[in-house]
């Protein structure tokens, strides 16, 4: 069935500057339960879900247009694809091994006076947390149920908000549940309530660059993207740029554990390196690298990688007609501009978990990490026109995007479909949208990209391999 222009997707498409008369070419097909019983919620994550993905795909069928000639191809937007990829951490299998979920510390806690959440998937950030409360760590080999029987006992006597700041301050990551009049009269909740969902502007003069014309059609051909971005909306813009034909090379830190299980989702159709910046040599290699890169991706918390020369301003003197894409969780801005954060933490923070049901009445979440997948697919959307205007007027270009301005966009913007089935209709079977394939590593099942238009290519061109063992050079 053909649904109608999603109200959702024309107010984006506005904001990433894109021509208006693009969005009524966007066919909107798939069953009607597959969002409503993948994605059931009472915030609208089904429609926003949907906008994400049409304003993606219409970005690189615009920029194939514009670099082939001719009209931009139809888009064709699928619920089915859609809720699938939303969830595609959840569907990959590895030699038909399901991945871990969240680690027994990472979850809500009763405190004195409410609820706080943790996030302490990674090791440094689980030990970071124990250091603050005091709680000895007996070790990742561990039985788990004491320690969080004992980490229970000890936010169970203590004031959500104190918790915060203490285990803010010992660098963990840990957030007071809200409502969303509280996050509404916080300081940091009000600095995001003043800004739009994306920024995308023409930060500095730089020649235009030409791509020529792609083989076929991948808009994205020719591109070279240096991916510094971690968990979980970065790798899913990349991922998406690798899709469409770009040679994305992820760098990480040797400093910084990485899933390889996250890495099997988001690692598709990408190549991973490893350089330390603070070593002479591979600060080399980087430049190296930076000095023939049309892309620079950054998905570390505001500040953290200005050292190495990679602020916005820095970056656009360097390499002048450079498009940069910059993602935080809470912004670059207000009381909480250097904070780290994770989907689940800004859901907790900004009144999603209390406004979602959780079990037995307290905080929920919504029903996919939402506010990862959909700024993913806005920020691969941001840099596909960026680089169809680069091409056109030149100038260096930067996107910026945090998910709490992705958050506020859902709660407040989107508008609810009232055609669409309510929450609870039949669940949503992903079979159709999930492949399988023989990899580097084993045989992996995974989601499939819902980004599509005529002529798009329905898979990427290589398998995840092992994080971080590939050569740090361009293809």
């Amino acid at each position: 069935m053909i649904k109608r222009s999603s109200e959702a997707t024309d107010h984006v498409w506005a904001l990433l500057g894109g021509d208006p008369a693009l969005t009524a070419s966007v066919e909107y097909t798939g069953p009607e339960t597959a969002l409503s019983g993948r994605l059931p919620a009472r915030l609208p994550v089904r429609e926003a879900a949907r906008a994400t993905v049409a304003v993606c795909a219409l970005a690189a069928a615009e920029l194939l247009a514009a670099r082939r000639g001719g009209p931009p191809p139809r888009v064709r937007v699928d619920d089915g694809a859609v809720a699938t990829a939303f969830a595609s951490e959840r569907h990959v299998r590895r030699d038909g091994r399901a991945p871990a979920s969240f680690a027994p510390l990472s979850r809500f806690w009763r405190t004195a006076d409410g609820w706080v959440r943790t996030h302490a998937n990674y090791p440094h950030h689980r030990a970071r947390l124990l250091a603050a409360l005091a709680v000895p760590d007996p070790g990742p080999d561990a039985d788990a149920a004491p320690l969080v029987d004992r980490v229970a006992a000890e936010l169970a006597g203590r004031e959500a908000a104190r918790v915060e700041e203490l285990v803010c301050a010992a660098g963990g990551l840990a957030v007071a549940v809200r409502t969303p009049h509280e996050w509404a009269v916080h300081p940091q909740g009000a600095a995001v309530a003043r800004r739009p969902l994306l920024a995308l502007e023409r930060l500095a003069e730089g020649p235009a660059r030409e791509l020529g014309a792609p083989s076929g059609a991948l808009p994205a051909e020719g591109l070279r993207v240096l991916d510094l971005t971690r968990v979980l909306a970065g790798p899913v813009a990349t991922r998406t740029l690798a899709l469409l034909g770009a040679d994305v090379l992820r760098v990480d830190s040797p400093s910084l554990p990485e899933s390889q299980e996250l890495h099997d989702d988001t690692g598709a159709g990408k190549r991973s390196t490893v350089l330390d910046l603070a070593r002479t040599a591979d600060r080399a290699t980087f430049e190296e690298l930076l000095a023939t890169a049309d892309v620079v991706v950054t998905g570390y918390r505001p500040g953290a990688l200005d050292r190495f020369g990679l602020a916005p301003q820095a970056l656009a003197e360097r390499r002048p007609g450079l498009v940069v894409g910059q993602l935080s969780a809470w912004g670059s801005y207000g009381p909480w501009g250097d904070r780290r954060g994770f989907d689940s933490l800004v859901q907790a923070a900004c009144g999603i978990a209390a406004t979602e049901p959780g079990p037995g009445g307290g905080p929920g979440a919504l029903p996919a990490q939402a506010l990862d997948h959909g700024t993913g697919y806005l920020l691969a959307a941001a840099l596909l026109r960026a680089v169809t205007e680069q091409r056109a007027i030149g100038g260096t270009h930067l996107a910026r995007f945090a998910l709490a301005q992705t958050a506020a966009w859902l709660a407040r913007d989107v508008p609810h479909d009232d055609g669409m089935p309510a929450p609870g209709a039949d669940a949503h079977d992903p079979t159709p949208w999930l492949a399988e394939a023989e990899g580097p590593l084993g045989r992996l099942r995974y989601a499939r990209s819902p980004v599509e238009f005529t002529g798009s290519p329905r898979d990427w061109a290589r398998r995840p391999g092992r994080w971080g063992a590939d050569a740090p050079a361009w293809l």
